[in-house]
């Protein structure tokens, strides 16, 4: 077993903002698990916001790279354990390994990943959302303009202006809407967005308070019914209040339903549990992405007969894709006919 850590930087096709971040280019590592003729790949992005970066996953992989490479483990799961203590204040480098692993070991039972989980294909999965990032509602036309789509999800949190946004993408488009404030509203804000929002398509709102008012989400979750028309629901899902699998069972008594990033809480083996958790408390599933390349995006596609919606468009966002992997027919994700997750590096 060898453990490869390829660095590349990913560039945009728009300049992408959101709340706390703004940037042109994305820097990733991929990592590869090589195993004789076979190798599992998987990704993580770094991310300032939480301190993150591409040398410090790297050397925080090297220092378990013998626990690694130790070719005694027969599981992602088990993998998973025996880094998990030296890994946990870097889930971005877990996940990566644990991508990697989860690919490797399906291959080696020679089955697509979804099927080594005993998934199948047959089963209903969520069209993924296009992301809009915040911009001037022109340019956020424009970005939505470029890539027709059924689904969109638009980047909202700044409340001066943000149905202003909307209004105008709205008389564009006959596509579904889902918004994230990032954190970016109050209380009485999204209260009194709430009926135009329905009004203008919106299906669900993500995050719009800061992951740690609690007590704002409590009036939010006992308010928001009184505001909306008769027979409609406006689902509002926990993002950056949902990072880690403990996170789950606080969020169920104040959402309708959970975001999983597979970086922030250490890939996809934690991020099955965290769904197998949230629907036995009977909250809604999504799993977003953090604009990974192919390699990322192809580990999320796995995942998709277990959710309710997916926000895995990264690969779409970028124009150097160092990888391949599953493809995407306007929403619809097209798996590849291979073992694993389907990624492939593109070798230089």
């Amino acid at each position: 077993m060898e453990l490869l850590l390829h660095r590349a930087s990913l560039r945009l096709r728009h300049t992408f903002t959101i709340a706390h971040d703004s940037r042109d280019v994305q820097e990733t590592l991929i990592v590869e698990l090589r195993d004789g003729p076979l190798s599992g790949f998987g990704e993580a992005t770094a991310n300032p916001y939480y301190g993150i970066t591409i040398d410090r996953m790297m050397t925080d992989l090297g220092r378990v790279r013998d626990l690694i490479e130790t070719p005694n483990w027969t599981t992602a799961e088990a993998l998973w354990d025996r880094l998990h203590e030296a890994l946990a204040t870097n889930p971005f480098a877990q996940c990566a390994i644990d991508e990697a692993a989860h690919d490797l070991v399906a291959k080696h039972a020679g089955k697509p990943l979804y099927a080594h989980w005993g998934l199948d294909l047959s089963m209903p999965r969520p069209l993924t959302n296009f992301t809009i990032g915040l911009d001037t509602p022109d340019v956020m036309l424009t970005k939505m303009q470029e890539m027709p789509w059924p689904l969109y999800k638009v980047k909202l949190g700044r409340p001066d202006t943000d149905l202003d946004t909307l209004r105008l993408l709205r008389k564009h488009t006959d596509s579904r809407f889902r918004v994230d404030a990032n954190c970016g509203w109050t209380v009485d804000q999204t209260l009194a967005f709430a009926p135009e929002l329905i009004a203008l398509g919106v299906e669900l709102i993500e995050q719009p308070l800061p992951a740690d008012d609690w007590a704002g989400m409590t009036r939010l979750r006992n308010e928001l019914p009184q505001k909306l028309p008769t027979g409609t629901t406006l689902p509002l899902i926990a993002d950056e209040s949902c990072i880690t699998e403990t996170d789950v069972a606080r969020c169920a008594g104040y959402f309708d339903g959970i975001n999983i990033k597979l970086t922030k809480c250490g890939g996809l083996t934690p991020a099955r549990r965290m769904i197998a958790d949230a629907r036995q408390r009977g909250l809604r599933v999504m799993v977003g992405c953090m604009t990974e390349s192919s390699v990322g995006i192809s580990a999320i596609a796995h995942l998709l007969p277990l959710l309710d919606y997916v926000d895995m468009d990264g690969s779409l966002l970028i124009t150097n894709d160092p990888a391949t992997g599953v493809t995407f027919d306007y929403g619809q994700v097209r798996y590849v006919d291979a073992n694993g997750t389907g990624a492939v590096l593109i070798r230089e």
